[in-house]
């Protein structure tokens, strides 16, 4: 809206005089913009939300799964904590890029994916808080809002968006320069949906230690929010011979807006958390990742910088896939972690709650390093 207007002004007889609105046009002042205007609306709505949370008495009034496999007794109850924080983070991060970013397609299907995520996700919250379970929605379900949403992100950039469907058809690894495979819309179109929808719950199992979630997302913003500007910029593109994008500098607004929202959160969500971001958060916060990294053509890299996403997932899915087959095998199911997700298993080991999310942000910021690395060491 601001770069809409400012350039409407600057078009005008009153150019000259408000000339300083040329500032606007750079991506990075209008980067810099988002995250401070996210920032700024979190920290003054968040209160108010948490407020709002608790008089609606949506809170958490079960105990998590930690808890109830019991050996925690160091840990703070969670219990009565308000849940569905993420509202505070979609509302400042939507309206901060709405505020500062120009509306290319892009930009759109980032925010329509977020608001579709999110509301996913409040769904999901609902439905725990009502029945006082933790089960939620089927995880099928939601399976399937989130591989339709993939599905039409990759088709609709293929159909829609000829000069950008090559972002689907030509497969980038890091480290190596040249495509491994090119119109190759199928497979494009698988990796798509596998980036967005595990992006989209990788986050959401990482998401249960106090500020754990949100502290790894923000990394991983960070990396994007370099990634998304050099894409966008023909020059240094070249000069890192990564792919040009054309557009994808205003996909550095948005991730702008998102560290902002993000640092916002983690005021309130930091140990002992005031406010959990819930499913409406943590489904919104992955899948707009997920959605990023592929119209950038960088879905590997995002394996490499949400690392600790990547271990919190597949700790479950080995742990859940290790025990049906000894079941299987055995008559009797086996563990390989004492609890998953992982964080649960240094819980179960004596570690306490901040120590293991203190180490889990420094293997984040060395995976975001590798990650960064990507774009010069080709």
């Amino acid at each position: 809206m601001i770069y809409y207007l400012s350039e409407q002004i600057l078009a005008s007889q009153y150019g000259d005089t408000f000339s300083f609105l040329n500032m606007f046009r750079y991506i990075t002042t209008r980067t810099a913009g988002a995250a401070l205007t996210s920032l700024v609306i979190c920290m003054v709505v968040g209160p108010s939300i948490i407020h709002w949370l608790k008089s609606l008495k949506v809170e958490q009034k079960y105990k998590d799964k930690a808890e109830e496999a019991g050996g925690l007794s160091a840990r703070i109850d969670k219990v009565g904590t308000p849940t569905m924080g993420g509202i505070m983070i979609v509302l400042s991060m939507d309206l901060s890029a709405l505020i500062w970013a120009q509306w290319n397609e892009m930009v759109i299907l980032v925010l329509v994916s977020v608001i579709i995520m999110a509301s996913l996700g409040f769904y999901d919250d609902y439905v725990k808080i009502t029945q006082q379970t933790g089960g939620g929605i089927s995880s099928r379900t939601k399976l399937i809002v989130q591989i339709l949403l993939a599905g039409f992100i990759s088709f609709y950039v293929i159909l829609f968006m000829p000069e950008l469907k090559q972002v689907i058809g030509t497969i980038m690894v890091p480290f190596y320069k040249y495509p491994v495979l090119e119109d190759a819309f199928v497979i494009g179109s698988v990796v798509a949906v596998f980036a967005i929808v595990g992006s989209s719950n990788a986050v959401n199992i990482t998401d249960g230690l106090d500020g754990l979630a949100i502290g790894c997302v923000l990394l991983v913003c960070v990396v994007f929010l370099a990634l998304t500007y050099v894409a966008g910029h023909a020059n240094i593109a070249g000069y890192l011979q990564v792919p040009f994008v054309s557009g994808a500098g205003e996909l550095t607004v948005f991730c702008g807006s998102m560290l902002g929202a993000g640092l916002g959160f983690w005021w309130f969500n930091c140990h002992p958390a005031e406010v959990f971001m819930g499913d409406t958060g943590s489904l919104a916060l992955g899948g707009a990742l997920g959605v990023v990294a592929v119209l950038i053509q960088q879905p590997f890299v995002l394996v490499i910088a949400g690392g600790v996403f990547v271990a919190e997932a597949a700790s479950v899915m080995i742990q859940t896939g290790y025990f049906k087959y000894t079941r299987r095998v055995y008559g009797e199911g086996r563990r390989i972690f004492r609890m998953a997700p992982l964080h649960h298993h240094f819980e179960k080991l004596g570690m306490s709650e901040t120590k293991i999310v203190a180490r889990l942000y420094i293997i984040g910021v060395l995976l975001a390093i590798v990650s960064l690395a990507t774009l010069k060491i080709r």
